[in-house]
């Protein structure tokens, strides 16, 4: 009791004492009393403090329930003291006091509380400053003039970066949901310029469960199949696009394909941008819009602090004027009234890079765009060697982009004048890019050779941005897929997980997205990758050990970091009986070898048998089989095996779509595969009745004739050395002579020249024959040898050269040095060189060089 009256006589004094009033009717005695009394009261609360250790804390909680009750409440009575301090410190100040509901908003909010406390010292030095009279006290008549503001301090880019802002997206009428898994339905209410109207545009076909949503696994693993395969599931799984039929029968106006001059651009400095933020200035813009032409679009988008992402801007331009559109406002869906130029095909829309802005109209606007011209595939078609917008602004507007505020935060309102400038220059000489580029793309057409219309390869490419659908992200733990998942991060950067890490890693990548969509942030906000690799390779078991891997830790994840050691342990402890990345990895490669998709994990089968598949069974494909499905391949001939047991069809229970598949193995390309590519329906019954795991042939490969080939030896094993035919005829020679040899060619009739190998040989010889030529060589060579021996004792005999030469006496005074022999370079004639008794001792290791004594002063590096 004495302690809570302690407290609070210390809160009544520094109300007392910050209250301006009475801060300038005190007088030295009374603020000497005050002071003594604020200091035995911050005494007292710190040797209270002091009576028990911290460490100790944790051992008292437990032994002692009444003693943990007491803890939780004098922890609460000392945060409502210090928020009382904080905001009696703040109070009459510009500095917000922050909030601190529990002991974690301490430390999310020190630099807050520093901010108070700065300021309650700012305050004080000045104070003491006129106590002492270092700074003269204003009359009451100068305090009431006003002081000119300071010119406040341009802010570098990077402070634009990291706002604390309160989120838009609490206010709009239709709040983002973060954890819906349906099929993203178009937010159109009404289609202008539509050649379908909107009922039949966006409607998916109900099956016989009424289910319409489209499944998230069984897409995935098709999502990389045949583009006409993936338009008939797309057209009964998810909502169509609601203008394809409007953009693919489309057709350009005239000048975009007529060369003219380049209409130039207003001056930047000298114009500016109307900022739309009502919907009167929306409708305003909007009609001015509709006498166009052609108009220039771009959009700021922020990402770090939603899930899914907002579309904070829109900036459009003409020929005459600039507006910047407020996205974040909470009407923002009535812009869909936007396309009514959006879609009109007359008017042409140039984006640049226009591929995530088709889908970031859609979901956020619900605006789509017909007549789209696309900068960056116009670059890309005329070959420059950078496509990006800055690229083009300098090469064609000499116009220098503010790049660094690209990254900005767009949440930002009212915004500044840095920002506001660099979003209107992204259109403002957009147009007359689009112009310049036009021409060059007609005259490199006139000019080619091959008689390719560029402006026709661009246009198509910018139709094929404006078809891109959004589609809402997924998320599967078990395969990681989805645009966030997990295994596209563990491609970008692979890693050797055991077990229990990679089921870590899972389990850690999934809370982190958990909380994502909880919180509405970003999940590199929530945790950056590089902490989720930290945390799967140390495997945390206390809170220590997870806050020293973690680093940074976001607000979010401080929050909720018990959470987050629960989910490690319970992840390590069921990851023992899962598989590792090796594993994972193997039974990836075996599943793709049918889908041939990276999203899809496991066998097929294993999808065959899942519930996932059951809605999509009962669908009815109709008449688009017909148009992608063949009996007869006019490359490979009749392959097309109508009862198959391997067929991807088969495994998905889709019964009409059977046919598409192509039996493997394929038969040999050879010139006659093409011939009985009409062949007759004879042999269809034979081939059907054939088992589904034989082999399937070609009716060629079946009525071609066997070929009996000779058979011919090329080495046998073990045998001699390739003989030559001179060789194998001598030896026949030693041992038939020549008169047997030629009677036996006359025999054989063998009259021409021939070709004797070392194999060929032998196997016209018998085993008996062999023996005597073998017998025969060695009887030559000793009788050669002998003779050779006997020759050079003769000639040793009688004192002469066994080559004829006499021997003469060695001449020991003409004979050169061997000491000091210099050898002769120009001596080039192969002859053997003079012995050399030194040779070997040049050979021999050489001792260390002597060692360099260091000098003192500068090294020779850094003399001048």
């Amino acid at each position: 009791m004495a302690q809570k009256l302690s407290d609070q006589k210390l809160l009544n004094h520094v109300a007392w004492l910050t209250s301006p009033s009475n801060a300038e009717n005190m007088t030295s005695e009374s603020f000497k009393a005050l002071q003594e009394t604020i200091s035995a009261c911050l005494v007292s609360t710190t040797r209270t403090a002091g009576h028990i250790a911290a460490e100790d804390l944790a051992f008292l909680r437990s032994s002692d329930p009444s003693v943990a009750r007491q803890l939780d409440k004098q922890n609460a009575r000392l945060l409502r003291i210090a928020g009382n301090l904080t905001r009696s410190a703040a109070a009459g100040t510009e500095v917000a006091a922050p909030e601190l509901p529990d002991a974690e908003a301490v430390e999310d909010n020190w630099q807050g509380i520093v901010d108070v406390i700065d300021n309650l010292l700012e305050k004080a030095d000045a104070c003491l400053d006129e106590y002492t009279g270092v700074i003269k006290r204003l009359s009451p008549a100068q305090r009431s003039t006003p002081v000119p503001a300071a010119p406040r301090k341009a802010l570098n880019a990077r402070d634009y970066r990291n706002q604390d802002i309160a989120k838009p997206q609490l206010l709009f009428t239709n709040r983002p949901n973060n954890r819906d898994s349906t099929a993203f339905k178009p937010l159109l209410r009404t289609k202008p310029h539509a050649i379908l109207p909107l009922e039949q545009s966006i409607h998916p076909l109900i099956s016989e469960d009424r289910l319409t949503q489209y499944d998230t696994h069984f897409y995935l693993c098709m999502r990389d199949i045949s583009p006409q395969f993936k338009q008939l599931i797309d057209s009964h799984l998810r909502y169509r696009h609601p203008y394809e039929t409007e953009i693919v029968q489309s057709r350009y106006p005239n000048a975009a394909y007529v060369r003219a001059d380049p209409v130039p651009y207003l001056p930047f400095e000298s114009t500016t941008a109307t900022f739309v933020d009502t919907p009167e200035a929306v409708q305003a813009m909007l009609a001015e819009l509709k006498k166009a032409t052609e108009i220039a679009i771009d959009l700021e988008h922020h990402d770090t602090h939603s899930y899914i992402g907002l579309v904070s801007l829109m900036q459009i331009s003409t020929r005459e004027k600039d507006w910047v559109v407020d996205t974040l406002k909470p009407w923002r869906e009535e812009l869909s009234v936007l396309n009514e130029v959006f879609a009109d095909p007359i008017i042409i829309k140039v984006f640049h890079g226009a591929f995530m802005d088709m889908m970031w109209l859609q979901r956020d606007l619900g605006l789509y765009v017909v007549g789209l011209f696309d900068t960056y595939h116009a670059s890309r078609a005329l070959g420059y060697p950078r496509h990006s917008l800055a690229s083009l602004l300098a090469k064609f507007a000499n116009f220098d982009a503010q790049k660094q505020y690209q990254m900005a935060d767009w949440r930002i309102r009212p915004l500044p004048a840095e920002m506001f400038d660099y979003a209107r220059s992204d259109t403002h000489f957009l147009l007359n890019v689009y112009d310049n580029m036009r021409n060059e793309l007609i005259d490199k057409s006139n000019a080619s050779p091959d008689e390719v219309n560029l402006v026709d390869v661009v246009l198509e490419e910018s139709k094929k941005e404006a078809l891109q659908k959004y589609e809402r992200p997924i998320y599967d733990r078990e395969r990681g897929t989805g645009s966030n998942g997990w295994y596209n991060m563990l491609l970008r950067t692979p890693a050797l997980f055991t077990k229990e890490q990679f089921a870590i890693f899972r389990a850690v990548h999934q809370w982190r997205d958990e909380l994502a969509r909880r919180y509405d942030e970003s999940v590199n906000f929530i945790m950056q990758k590089s902490i989720i690799y930290n945390i799967a390779r140390e495997m945390p078991a206390d809170m220590a050990a997870l806050l020293g891997c973690s680093h940074p830790i976001s607000a979010p994840v401080r929050r909720h970091i018990g959470e987050l050691l629960g989910v490690v342990r319970l992840a390590e402890a069921e990851g023992s009986s899962g598989p590792d990345v090796k594993e994972f990895m193997k039974a990836h490669t075996a599943g793709t070898e049918v889908f041939s998709s990276p999203h899809n994990f496991g066998k097929p089968q294993d999808f065959a048998k899942s519930s996932v598949l059951r809605p999509v069974s009962s669908f009815s494909v109709g008449p688009m089989v017909a148009s992608i499905k063949s009996h007869v391949s006019s490359f490979w001939g009749r392959t097309v095996d109508d009862h198959g047991g391997g067929s991807i069809s088969a495994q998905l229970s889709l019964p009409s779509l059977q046919d598409i598949r192509l039996a493997l193995p394929l038969p040999p390309l050879t010139a006659e595969i093409f011939t009985d590519s009409n062949v007759e329906e004879d042999g269809a019954s034979a081939r059907l009745s054939q088992e589904p795991g034989s082999r399937v042939e070609h009716q060629y490969v079946k009525d071609r004739p066997a070929v009996n080939d000779d058979v011919f030896v090329i080495k046998e094993l073990g045998g001699m050395r390739k003989r030559k035919a001179t060789e194998v005829e001598e030896a026949r020679k030693s041992v038939l002579g020549n008169d047997g040899v030629e009677q036996e060619l006359a025999a054989n009739g063998e009259d021409k020249e021939r070709d004797i190998s070392t194999n060929g040989a032998s196997s016209e010889l018998s085993a008996l024959e062999k023996a005597e030529l073998k017998s025969a060589r060695k009887a030559q060579k000793k009788l050669e040898k002998a003779q050779r021996k006997k020759e050079e004792v003769e000639s040793q005999a009688r004192g002469v050269d066994p080559d004829g030469d006499p021997e003469e006496p060695f001449d020991y005074a003409s004979a050169p040095s061997v000491l000091h022999a210099k050898p002769d370079k120009t001596d080039q004639s192969g002859r053997k060189k003079a012995f050399d008794p030194y040779s070997k001792s040049l050979n021999a290791p050489k001792g260390m060089r002597r060692s360099q004594k260091e000098i003192a002063g500068k090294s020779f590096t850094y003399r001048s």
